[in-house]
């Protein structure tokens, strides 16, 4: 079975083309069953002992759009929208010869396109969904560590602190405590990110993964929730106006080591909400693999 390695941002995946179906239930090297599926996906994903990835993409067939995007973390678990590895199978999508980028995610629909530079280093800008709101926590109950922060749902559950110093940030240790014993966040937890802002409309964000139970080099997910939170935390964005016209929120975001976009449609009145969703960043073939 051939597996294509693609990174956005540092955060990398592993695709498979399943246009043809051949990942069945009567196996492979993947298995539907929830047992095994998820025993191979994490053994397939182990960086020591396998080839090493953030998680698995497959490319799948849609009735309704262009493809189908499956994601599974490096545990096995799925059921969520990443933005990053949307990102990666866009760039997956147009390397097999799909020129047109509106597709099907766990958390609907999703359209993106792609910008080329002179060197064919693609960026891809994503349409992500539409959030309607965001909660204020000043403390989660069960955490020892300081934890106040803020809670939405970007395409998967995110929460989101601001902290001084985070290039020495216990990342790992305070993640996993908030992502484990915040009873708000019960029964299933979310991504912890950490947002150190660093100028108008410029923050920097690190975020500790659930189903990869460590910190990654970037979250796509994790970096627009990051960039909302800043939105009503006060972090002031550049100003723009988007394709629909309205006032649009824009913040340029560091991750570990490479540099995306965000911007947004802010509606202010009653419950906070936004729309017009865009996450922009780098997306690159890093190699392909015979399991």
């Amino acid at each position: 079975m051939i597996f294509y390695k693609y990174q956005g941002a540092g955060n990398d995946f592993l695709i498979a083309d399943n246009r043809d179906g051949h990942l069945t239930e009567s196996g492979g090297v993947l298995y539907s069953k929830d047992s095994d599926w998820n025993r191979a996906i994490s053994d397939i994903c182990d960086r020591r002992y396998g080839v090493g990835a953030d998680g698995i993409m497959l490319l799948e067939n849609s009735d309704r759009y262009d493809f189908r995007m499956a994601y599974y973390n490096s545990d096995g678990s799925g059921g969520m929208m990443c933005g990053n590895g949307g990102r990666c199978i866009v760039a997956f999508a147009a390397d097999r010869g799909i020129g047109h980028f509106d597709f099907e995610a766990a958390d609907g629909f999703h359209m993106a396109n792609i910008i080329k530079d002179d060197h064919g280093v693609k960026t891809v800008r994503l349409k992500m969904k539409d959030v309607p709101g965001i909660t204020r926590y000043e403390r989660l109950s069960g955490v020892s560590v300081p934890s106040s922060g803020y809670f939405l749902d970007t395409g998967t559950r995110h929460y989101v602190r601001f902290v001084e110093g985070l290039d020495a940030y216990d990342i790992v240790s305070e993640g996993r405590n908030i992502r484990y014993k915040g009873h708000e966040l019960e029964p299933v937890g979310a991504n912890v990110n950490f947002v150190e802002p660093v100028g108008e409309g410029v923050i920097k964000v690190r975020t500790y993964e659930k189903g990869v139970e460590d910190e990654t080099f970037a979250c796509g997910t994790g970096i627009v929730a990051s960039a909302m939170a800043s939105y009503v935390q006060g972090v002031r964005p550049r100003v723009g106006e988007s394709e629909s016209g309205h006032i649009s929120a824009m913040y340029t975001v560091y991750a570990k080591r490479d540099i995306l976009a965000v911007s947004f449609d802010v509606n202010p009145t009653q419950q906070w909400s936004a729309s017009n969703v865009w996450l922009t960043g780098p997306a690159s073939f890093v190699a392909e693999v015979h399991v």
